[in-house]
């Protein structure tokens, strides 16, 4: 393998995806831009209480209860609370049975459901409890017994509450990575159209140093510019190697579907269509982190998703190698399926 030839590829590619201004601006204004979104959101934890109710018969006390940073929605159906919950709408919903008032005034303990977020702090949960059971003594006039069953909706994350950008930080980074799928895929596919890649196999160059030469290429784009985007919000700050080689991994994971992409589209409108589709794909797990509970387990067939549980786990939370092993492993594995499929379909495109 000739080391000066792979270069000069890499070179070359370099010169043509930076002329390319669609990709150009991406590249240099998307970062800039991913830092700015980083760091005006917030920081912290918003301490205001709103509270999802759904009762089907109203007790009058929910409408007596005025604290600073308390307010009480009621909602339509327990669905509907339970949507709010999960979507963060609310910090926690309580459902009351029909016959809450009547169990109350005849000295009954009545059954009170509290549906909490994932990510809901302890005292918050305490304060829920605190308010049911000032409302059954408003109604009744003395402090009765109250059965409250508790429920988490979505992965259960007691105690590790972290603030909305953070989570946002595992989600740019996947964000940078899958986006250089579309500027290699349009790359190999211009090349491929103009008949380029052939002309190259006329020279001494080999196929196994062209294909050297994109990937190095793709993995080189997209992994300088994750890292550079998480030591400026501080993701290396915990297990740095950890999160450089899942970076690396996942930015060998653009390789392979940028020779797919190229493989299956004529020209660049084809790449983009393909690609859009494949990044909102990719990109489906990191939601699930920046809404726990929005998406459901279905999302462990999508590769990105131990890419993400990895970078949201190792910077958040120092999750280290014994949690992360298998999660790395199944990427590898991915990253190389990918990458030989891409360049079995792509040669017989060019050949």
């Amino acid at each position: 393998m000739n080391l000066r030839t792979i270069s000069a590829l890499v070179d070359k590619d370099y010169r043509l995806y930076f002329r390319n201004r669609f990709f150009a601006i991406i590249t240099v204004l998307g970062i800039v831009a991913y830092l700015v979104i980083y760091f005006v959101m917030p920081k912290t934890v918003d301490e205001n209480l709103e509270i999802g109710l759904y009762a089907p018969s109203l007790p009058p006390a929910f409408g007596e209860i005025e604290e600073e940073g308390l307010l009480i929605t009621v909602t339509g159906s327990e669905d509907a609370l339970k949507a709010g919950v999960t979507e963060g709408e609310y910090v926690a919903g309580i459902s009351l049975t029909a016959d809450f008032i009547e169990q109350l005034m005849a000295g009954q303990k009545p059954r009170v459901s509290v549906y909490f977020a994932s990510d809901t702090p302890p005292e918050i949960r305490d304060s829920v409890g605190v308010i049911i059971n000032e409302i059954a003594y408003q109604i009744s006039g003395q402090i009765l017994a109250i059965d409250i069953t508790e429920e988490i909706l979505g992965p259960d994350m007691l105690g590790q509450q972290i603030p909305p950008r953070n989570r946002m930080r595992s989600l740019i980074a996947i964000l940078l990575i899958v986006m250089e799928t579309l500027g290699l895929a349009t790359l190999i596919s211009e090349e491929v159209a103009h008949r380029t890649i052939n002309a190259l196999l006329v020279t001494p160059m080999t196929v196994k140093e062209l294909f050297v030469a994109k990937g190095f290429t793709g993995i080189s784009m997209s992994f300088i510019q994750a890292v550079l985007f998480m030591a400026i919000v501080g993701g290396l700050n915990r297990q740095p190697l950890l999160m450089l080689t899942t970076l690396l991994l996942g930015s060998g994971m653009v390789v392979g579907i940028s020779f797919v992409i190229a493989s299956v589209s004529k020209d660049m409108m084809a790449v983009m269509g393909t690609g859009i589709v494949s990044l909102i794909i990719l990109m489906v797990p990191a939601f699930g982190v920046m809404f726990p509970g929005m998406v459901t387990g279905w999302v462990r067939i999508v590769p990105s998703y131990y890419l993400i549980d990895t970078i949201h786990g190792a910077s958040n939370f120092g999750t280290g190698w014994s949690d992360n092993w298998l999660n790395l492993l199944i990427v590898l594995a991915f990253d190389v399926a990918i990458a030989v499929i891409g360049i079995m379909v792509l040669r017989r495109k060019f050949r």
